[in-house]
């Protein structure tokens, strides 16, 4: 009897234990509509910690060659570097568009993101997506520009926060403007951090901040400047390897 018994359950253990270790591939969604191109609707040149999940979704939209949004269209996100997403792959909604759940990789540095789609005859559209991830010091940098800086740096208004910029009679330029700020040298930005404009005879309306915050934070400050700069921060001094 109990030789019976284990002839029958023994089998069944191996099946159980094949079934683990080969999981149910999951369906490939089939598609209800084609379009012609993909386009971003929201969620780009967003900053978030490494290995952090982006505030935002990613929205993307699959249009006709109209520009009509497409429904039950396939969508397919793909990236390097540990980037993942929930879900990666669907099919649009009724209104055409698809939305992802972003979590960057483990690397500080920017990340492209790509969402593509194909036409009824297998051709390819994409779009490129740009995010950045940050470290432990570009993260405390995000945070005090968030407390210090925005109000006055960036122009668009929110519901948390009335922009200052369209205010002042000098511009204040966004910490994303890497054709001006690229072009002053780290002792330079700390410089107008801690003194003022008037370090750099620049508009007195930039205040000092070196006696609110310590070298570190200011450091900091830089260091998410540089992280956030478009198009990116590359020092001079330093090679870079080209394709």
């Amino acid at each position: 009897m109990n030789r019976t018994w284990w002839a029958w359950v023994i089998p069944m253990m191996a099946g159980v234990g094949a079934c683990a270790r080969h999981p149910a591939t999951p369906l490939e969604p089939q598609p209800k509509a084609f379009g012609a191109e993909v386009i971003l609707v929201s969620g780009d040149k967003q900053v978030a910690g490494v290995g952090a999940q982006l505030d935002q979704p990613v929205v993307v939209q699959v249009n006709d060659s109209k520009g009509s949004a497409v429904a039950g269209a396939p969508v397919r996100f793909a990236a390097a570097g540990g980037v993942a997403f929930q879900p990666d792959r669907g099919l649009t909604g009724s209104d055409g568009q698809f939305t992802t759940n972003v979590s960057l990789g483990g690397m500080a540095g920017p990340y492209q993101i790509v969402a593509a789609t194909t036409d009824s005859s297998g051709k390819r559209a994409e779009v490129r997506i740009e995010e950045i991830a940050v470290g432990y010091q570009e993260r405390l940098g995000q945070q005090l520009n968030a407390i210090h800086c925005i109000r006055c740096h960036d122009p668009e208004s929110t519901p948390e926060r009335v922009s200052n910029h369209d205010n002042l009679s000098a511009q204040a330029h966004a910490f994303t403007e890497g054709a001006v700020l690229n072009a002053i040298s780290d002792a330079n930005l700390i410089a107008i951090i801690s003194h003022g404009g008037a370090a750099l005879n620049k508009s007195p309306e930039m205040p000092p901040y070196g006696n609110r915050l310590t070298k570190s934070e200011i450091d900091a400050l830089v260091a998410y400047i540089r992280a956030v700069s478009d198009p990116p921060y590359r020092p001079q001094g330093v090679f870079y390897a080209t394709n």
